[in-house]
């Protein structure tokens, strides 16, 4: 059995964390798999999906240190190309990913307790987000 699903959500631009996790959990139960994967993607390479324990702590402090691993600037050369202010959300979306798969067992994307799925906005402005979400099991 395969399930493939959109969800769209509207971002406020860099920094904008959302918790998906229900979502992604709506579309593995609309599927009725038991055993598989569920994969997320992120359709653009300025957002990107991954796990987190999603509280407001970890939610500033996520992209507060991908701001300072990779900082906001002039001097990529992606600015040299294109002059759109935004190759940090390039490289930061590309460092933490813009895919992600989990096991499905019992029918749940399985994840820890303090575990949830998130979706981060890179890019420098308010973006509507395509996410890809698709379940494949029996």
């Amino acid at each position: 059995m395969i399930l493939q699903r959109e969800v769209h959500i509207r971002t406020s631009g860099h920094r904008d964390i959302h918790d998906i996790t229900s979502s992604v959990d709506e579309v593995v139960r609309a599927s009725g798999v038991s055993t598989g994967l569920v994969n997320i993607h992120n359709v653009g390479s300025t957002g990107s999906v991954g796990t987190i324990e999603f509280e407001p702590g970890l939610g500033a402090d996520l992209p507060e240190i991908l701001d300072t691993l990779i900082p906001p600037g002039r001097h990529y050369g992606h600015e040299q190309a294109w002059h759109d202010g935004n190759a940090h959300s390039h490289l930061q979306a590309t460092l933490l990913g813009q895919s992600l798969s989990l096991p499905v067992a019992s029918g749940r994307s399985v994840r820890g307790t303090w575990q949830q799925i998130f979706f981060l906005e890179c890019d420098t402005r308010p973006r509507e987000r395509t996410l890809v979400i698709t379940v494949l099991g029996e």
